[in-house]
Order: structure tokens, then C-alpha cells, then sequence
């Protein structure tokens, strides 16, 4: 892989109670999974995980699946997921499937930073939103989709809530990407992914000295260290 091509730090969306309204703003329903960067530079295939962990040699089906975007150098923004149910993400099937089944697995990509030699993080959202369907289009890579965006915030997390989705993630249409939490994403959880998986993330401080230990509920009563 060449030296140009690594990973970038991801946008992080701020919480927000309600997506915002009015027409500056595009929404993404948000799916239950791993973000994933994938990273093509000429023949080789780079997937990394949210913290920059390479996780390549953990989902290879994906990454020799991915050899086949028709560009040679792409950096993609995505959720890896396990669809479910009416395409509903299964966050709880998807360790298992990493391990045992990846041709089940789908690359959700919503964002594209890098084209061909070309930095996109400065391009508006709307541009690089136009050039990534184009390449997700011309792919035909079973594993590749992409994440639609809306007009409506309000209409996408009511329909978000009947589908059983995590939430929707509203962005600025002219919004640069930019590393680490930015304020043109915002996130909004449904109420029934909250009430579904309030105990799935838990803090626990036992000695009361800045040293926190992570939970997470794998399955109902099943509580094991992340």
C-alpha cells in the first residue's frame, strides 16, 4: 500500500435530543454495528476499525470482496453490519458472523474522504455524498451498500422507531469532514433502541479512583468484560 493512502480519524456526531429541521440539513437512518473504514490503495485492501485498529486480517472475505471497487485509490466511511429482520441490523449476531460467516456481513457506506489521489475531506457532504452512490453503483460488490440520506429528520426517526433501528444521524449539507466530534453531525437514538439496550454499555468504578471498568450485556443477564 502506498504511503499517501492511511487512516483518518472519523467524524464523531454529537447527541442530540431531536434532528434538527430546515433544509441545511441531510439524515441517515443509523445502523446497529462497527464503523469501518476501508482504505483501497492500488491492489491491496485496509479495513480499520473506529480506533484505527486494523482489523484486516479479521474480516479477509471482506477485504478480497472489496478489491473489486472500480477505482484504484478510495477511502470509504462505513458501518459494518449483520443484516436482520426486514434489514434490520443484528448488533448481537454480529461477532458470531465475523467469525463464522462473512458473506452475511454488509459494508454500509455513508461517507467518502479520498478518490483517486483527490482529498474529499473539504468538499461538502452533498459532493462526496454524489461521487460515493456513483462508485457504490458502478461496484456491484455484494457486500457494498449504501446509506441512503433523507429531506425529513422528524419523518426518518419515526419511521427509524417502527423498523426497530438504533437511530438517524442528521448532517449540514455543506459540512466539511472533519476528525474527532463535530457539531455538523448530530445523532439521535430511538426510544426503543434506548429502553432495548440501556444495560448493553456500563461504567463501574469500584474503587472511586478514575479507573473504570467497561461491561457489556451480551445477552440478557449475560454480563461479560468488553
Amino acid at each position: 500500500m502506498s504511503r499517501f493512502l492511511h487512516f483518518v480519524e472519523p467524524c464523531s456526531p454529537i447527541r442530540a435530543k431531536e434532528p434538527p429541521a430546515g433544509d441545511a440539513w441531510l439524515h441517515e437512518p443509523k445502523l446497529d454495528g462497527y464503523r469501518l473504514q476501508v482504505v483501497k490503495d492500488g491492489r491491496q485492501v485496509r479495513l480499520y476499525s473506529r480506533r484505527g485498529n486494523d482489523w484486516t486480517y479479521r474480516l479477509p472475505v471482506l477485504a478480497e470482496a472489496l478489491m473489486a471497487i472500480p477505482a484504484p485509490a478510495v477511502i470509504l466511511d462505513a458501518e459494518l453490519c449483520l443484516p436482520g429482520a426486514d434489514w434490520a441490523p443484528d448488533f448481537y449476531g454480529l461477532e458470531a458472523a465475523i467469525d463464522e460467516r462473512q458473506h452475511d456481513l454488509a459494508v454500509c457506506a455513508f461517507d467518502m474522504l479520498h478518490k483517486d489521489g483527490t482529498d474529499m475531506c473539504s468538499w461538502p457532504l452533498t459532493q462526496r455524498k454524489q461521487v460515493l452512490a456513483g462508485l457504490v453503483q458502478r461496484a456491484k460488490v455484494a457486500c457494498l451498500h449504501l446509506v441512503a440520506s433523507f429531506p425529513d429528520g422528524a419523518e426518518l426517526l419515526a419511521s427509524a422507531e417502527r423498523l426497530g433501528l438504533e437511530g438517524i444521524v442528521s448532517k449540514r449539507r455543506n459540512a466539511r469532514y472533519r476528525a474527532g466530534e463535530c457539531r455538523d453531525w448530530r445523532k439521535v437514538k430511538t426510544a426503543a433502541w434506548r429502553e432495548a439496550n440501556r444495560e448493553r454499555w456500563r461504567l463501574f468504578d469500584p474503587h472511586d479512583r478514575g479507573s473504570k471498568r467497561v461491561f457489556r450485556v451480551e445477552r440478557a443477564g449475560e454480563v461479560k468484560r468488553a
